[in-house]
């Protein structure tokens, strides 16, 4: 392979780490739901509140919500997203210079017999 283009490089790995950014988001839902329903995020809000109970200067107190955890892993994916994709490009651009050096990579290709 002599080159491999930046373009297509963008493109393919926006739609894989866009697939990626739901396949987390998903999987934080579903670990979440299941967290939940086992009462584990009622014992750490509460285990929070006893803990900033005598702190006077908050206002307003932590507690882990589905809006948080879920918001976050988003939050989280599309920073995963963007690095993502542009590493991928920059990597594309940083072969093409060391193909243009030493000529590229070679691929036989052969047929079963």
């Amino acid at each position: 392979m002599r080159r491999i283009d930046p373009w297509s490089v963008l493109k393919f790995s926006l739609a894989v780490s866009g697939v990626l950014l739901i396949v987390f988001v998903v999987a934080t839902t579903a670990l979440y739901v299941v967290l939940w329903s086992m009462g584990v995020f009622d014992d750490v809000n509460s285990t929070i509140k006893t803990f900033t109970a005598g702190d006077s200067t908050s206002g307003a107190s932590f507690s882990i919500s589905p809006q948080l955890v879920i918001g976050g892993a988003a939050v989280i994916g599309l920073i995963n997203v963007v690095l993502f994709s542009a590493l991928a490009t920059i990597g594309s651009f940083i072969y093409n210079v060391c193909a243009d050096l030493v000529g590229g990579i070679e691929i036989t290709l052969a047929e079963r017999d």
